[in-house]
């Protein structure tokens, strides 16, 4: 069989997003049974077998459609053909942060559960993937944190195929005679992913002459690049509740240290918003007497003898 040049990028992308493990490491795939997926299964597969590195699959079965099973199953068993072992873990999925949270928290945390603590989780996001994210963070106003979107390795999450498109991931699928589920939630314009998907970003190329998810992706690459050389200053900075210290630092970078500051004294990172930085900075720049911050976390931070302090 011919090689596609999508699958030997993808195989590509497997091998550079593992390249910093020991060959011995654990690997799970996360598979869901759609297109990008299955062509990541069989991806790593051919790595796997050439590179003696342990991989198999993990089916996150949420329980939130009535064909999730077969699917589930489906998917499974085609892995297996690849020649990877492959398990269905079935989760309880709850209600915080709506129905598309709830679910990815629960996937996530069966994934690191099945990769265990010295291991990795390989997911099939795409360049269309990362487009999404970054025009959702713009929408939202979130800052270059989150329009640097997703990272190709971050911790024990490897992302290969941010360099692939959906078309590609289809073209492996089809060459390998792999049949892919598409998810009926990928349809529902009551997501706000879904109408960015079919509505935004094919308008984007219609008016500024396509290649928009290219760049999107781009520019988040460039931001990531300089949220990584500003994170790094940050964590430079020796006392970061010095309220000198910090008045001294350019506005970009004292964001990053007050960011740290929270985090250190207990705030939930996944809540911490622009807001409550900003209120931050107050304390710092423009003080004048006033109350503490509160944080999330219950975490509460006043200025007091030139510090700030916490609980």
């Amino acid at each position: 069989m011919r090689l596609l040049d999508a699958e030997a990028r993808g195989r590509t992308g497997v091998r550079a997003v593992l390249a910093d493990l020991d060959g011995s490491v654990p690997v799970v795939l996360g598979v869901s049974g759609g297109a990008d997926s299955l062509a990541l299964a069989a991806c790593a597969a051919f790595v796997a077998d050439r590179d003696r590195r342990p991989v198999r699959a993990v089916v996150v079965d949420h329980g939130l459609q009535a064909a999730s099973t077969d699917v589930a199953d489906r998917a499974a068993d085609q892995v297996r053909g690849l020649g990877l072992p492959a398990e269905v873990v079935r989760v309880v999925v709850g209600s915080a942060g709506g129905p598309e949270g709830a679910a990815r928290s629960a996937r996530r945390a069966a994934l690191l559960d099945a990769a265990g603590p010295e291991g990795v989780v390989l997911l099939a996001h795409t360049l269309d993937d990362q487009a999404e994210t970054v025009l959702l963070g713009l929408g939202r106003g979130s800052g270059p944190r989150s329009l640097a979107g997703m990272a190709a390795v971050d911790g024990p999450w490897r992302r290969p195929f941010l360099g692939l498109r959906r078309a590609d991931t289809e073209a492996v699928c089809t060459a390998r005679d792999l049949r892919w589920w598409d998810d009926p939630h990928n349809r529902d314009p009551a997501l706000r992913r879904v109408r960015v998907r079919h509505e935004v970003l094919p308008l984007l190329d219609d008016v500024l002459g396509g290649g928009v998810a290219e760049a999107l992706a781009r520019t988040a690459d460039q931001l990531r690049d300089d949220t990584a050389l500003l994170d790094t200053l940050a964590g430079e900075v020796a006392d970061p509740a010095d309220v000198a210290t910090l008045a001294a630092l350019p506005p970009a970078l004292r964001s990053r240290v007050l960011r740290r500051l929270a985090h250190e004294l207990g705030a939930r990172p996944g809540e911490l918003a622009a807001s409550h930085l900003a209120a931050l900075d107050r304390l710092v720049t423009d003080w004048r007497g006033q109350d503490r911050v509160e944080l999330p976390g219950h975490v509460a931070v006043r200025r007091a003898d030139g510090r700030l302090h916490g609980p």
